[in-house]
């Protein structure tokens, strides 16, 4: 998708109409260059499981440990028993339509392939939120579940902190890791910027800690970059919505109506 200044106007129509009907919990952005916040509102501390914007720092491990080899492979085949949520997931799936797609089975192989000490290892190195990867209380699920409404935590404070250091390439992997990574989630671009990003959806938890299926939480994070500036950003929202478009695509829209409006003042 292709953003520009009428897409932006539409952006700002459709949350004005009620289409991107959540509840934003914080909005984060950086300038990377000049290390100054252009803008923070609402609480960017709390901790949420970073849910799928944890395909930025597995595609930048598959890369680097060589798993994901280029934009298209590997190929794998969907198999039946695998996570089946969404009918684009029922194919074929590369680690570009991995992140269009937001396939988590396809995360899931890599994450297996890697290994539980791996998996560490990388998490502790680029200081990854919370570095817990635990899983759920007591199933042993962790490497295959622990970002997904589970144990790993990370707050958009800490993910601007994590995409600084992915932009500065300052986190001890190939230089095809970063080129690569920034490739496959590049989204489109805004006034001459280019946009990288992925959206993640996941519940909320009540307080016997299962899952509230009435309750979203939506994230929308990445980078701009035009030339030699890039800023970073962080959206999260929380929505009661139980159907429709995923909180994930609200955090988006509503983080785009911000950036482009923010892009225009450069």
């Amino acid at each position: 998708m292709i953003f520009s200044r009428a897409t932006g106007a539409l952006t700002v129509l459709l949350l004005l109409l009620g289409v991107a009907n959540a509840a934003p919990v914080c909005t984060l952005v950086k300038d990377i260059g000049t290390g100054q916040t252009l803008e923070q509102e609402g609480d960017c501390a709390r901790r949420l499981s970073p849910a799928s914007t944890f395909k930025i720092p597995l595609s930048l491990m598959g890369y680097d440990a060589g798993f994901l080899t280029d934009k298209n492979l590997p190929l794998l085949p969907f198999h039946e028993g695998y996570i089946d949520t969404l009918p684009e997931w029922k194919q074929s799936i590369s680690p570009t339509t991995w992140l269009q797609y937001s396939a988590i089975w396809y995360s899931q192989q890599l994450t297996e392939w890697l290994g539980e000490a791996r998996l560490k290892r990388y998490i502790t190195t680029f200081s990854y939120g919370n570095k817990d990867l635990s899983g759920d209380p007591g199933k042993n699920n962790g490497l295959t579940q622990a970002w997904l409404s589970s144990s790993l935590k990370i707050s958009p404070l800490e993910q601007v902190d994590f995409l600084r250091k992915v932009i500065r390439r300052q986190l001890f992997i190939s230089k095809n890791a970063y080129e690569m990574t920034s490739k496959i989630s590049e989204v489109g671009m805004v006034s001459g910027w280019t946009i990288n990003g992925k959206t993640g959806t996941g519940y909320l938890t009540k307080e016997d800690g299962s899952l509230d299926s009435d309750r979203q939480f939506g994230w929308f994070i990445g980078w701009a970059r035009r030339g030699n500036q890039t800023l970073a950003f962080a959206q999260t929202v929380e929505d009661e919505q139980k159907e429709g478009t995923p909180a994930g695509l609200r955090a988006k829209t509503v983080l785009m109506a911000r950036l482009t409006a923010i892009l225009k003042t450069f």
